[in-house]
């Protein structure tokens, strides 16, 4: 009997362990600690950010940014409609108004040229403007952030990168070449979460340029608390700091980051070469951007009206204990978000429609990866 392929799991040897087992001795086991420190210096140094704050979540490190930006009621912040939910929540919480922006058909990415004209449109009708433009680098993709500061830069607006799917990944050419996601926007997010390229269990980075919002960020990520004696808390805080014991596991998967990307893009190249001739839509590769493949995902065939070949796909690889899982339904269609302005759409929903995240953790073996490709090629000749 086969064993399952599950989609996306961590990869933790004997130094994870190690490191985990030196700070529970140490008796720094919550948000203090020396391996807090060290995975923050060392996360600012491999993605190239002056200042990187551990938090408990990505979440948590988009809200601290959308709390940084002075995101108020009633303000508008715009942000990528093809995206996790969570994207959205950190500017709800502020009780944000959302401005949902579709993605472009050739990247997966927000589509910057029907939100600036839609900016245009406001700016000359005196109508609001957003106070932070959200951009998502989606399923480990560099999205356009050179373009997205130029608009946030023209509009007054302050970009915030949702690096969360995407450490790692970086540009090769152009304007931004040789920089890493998450170092353009004046605030990034970045995750940790079990299925992430890196994990520490659960947690995130909130990273930029800027020494005084990193002051601000670690003082709201320790619930506002003062240095004098006693518990003086000058505002309202949060309880979003990193563990140490997450961090030391942290540090050791940091450690093993250039092993892991590479090992990524082998698995999507693999994927490539094999779906090539096919009616299956690859990733996007757009030049220039060197995307890290966090979920190597596919787009299946159009489906004829009132089919879901992606759900046959899935199902078809699932009898065969492969673990695979729909793209993300656009922040458009999600209930609470249904009054939500939305420029577009329809890109977003094709690509909930069509798409299929397969298996390609870091230590998937080549033989299960086979097992992988010969079922998609299978189903595809049952259509």
């Amino acid at each position: 009997m086969s064993t399952r392929v599950p989609l996306a799991i961590p990869n933790i040897g004997q130094t994870e362990a190690d490191l985990v087992a030196d700070a529970m001795r140490s008796g720094f086991v919550s948000s203090v600690g020396e391996y807090v420190t060290e995975f923050e210096r060392r996360f600012a140094e491999y993605v190239g950010a002056p200042y990187a704050v551990a938090c408990s979540s990505g979440t948590a490190a988009l809200h601290l940014g959308m709390r940084l930006a002075d995101v108020q009621p009633g303000d508008l912040v715009a942000v990528s409609d093809f995206t996790f939910m969570a994207s959205s929540n950190a500017a709800s919480y502020q009780f944000a108004d959302l401005l949902l922006v579709d993605s472009k058909p050739d990247s997966w990415g927000m589509d910057l040229d029907i939100l600036r004209t839609e900016l245009l449109r406001r700016r000359s009708a005196g109508e609001k403007l957003p106070k932070v433009i959200e951009l998502v680098h989606i399923l480990g993709q560099p999205a356009d952030a050179h373009g997205a500061r130029e608009i946030a830069d023209e509009f007054g607006a302050v970009l915030i990168e949702d690096a969360a799917e995407a450490l790692g990944a970086t540009w090769s050419d152009g304007p931004l070449a040789g920089r890493h996601v998450g170092t353009v926007g004046h605030m990034a997010a970045f995750s940790f979460n079990g299925n992430k390229i890196m994990t520490t269990g659960g947690g995130g980075m909130f990273t930029t340029d800027d020494e005084e919002l990193a002051r601000r960020a670690k003082h709201l990520s320790t619930q506002a608390r003062m240095p004098e004696r006693g518990y003086l808390h000058n505002e309202i805080g949060y309880n979003y700091r990193l563990t140490n014991i997450a961090a030391a596991l942290g540090v050791a998967q940091l450690s093993r980051m250039d092993e892991f990307v590479a090992r990524k893009r082998s698995i999507a190249a693999r994927y490539n070469d094999a779906f090539a001739g096919t009616p299956i839509t690859c990733p996007p590769g757009m030049p220039g951007e060197e995307s890290t493949y966090w979920l190597y995902s596919i787009l299946v065939p159009s489906a004829e009206p009132g089919t879901e070949t992606r759900d046959n796909l899935q199902d078809f690889l699932g009898a065969a204990d492969i673990e695979s899982r729909p793209l993300w339904r656009p922040l458009h269609m999600q209930p609470p978000l249904a009054k939500e302005q939305v420029l577009g759409g329809a890109v977003g929903e094709e690509l909930f429609a069509r798409g299929l995240s397969l298996p390609c953790s870091t230590d998937l073996s080549d033989a299960d990866q086979q097992r992988v490709i010969e079922r998609v090629l299978a189903w595809l000749q049952t259509r």
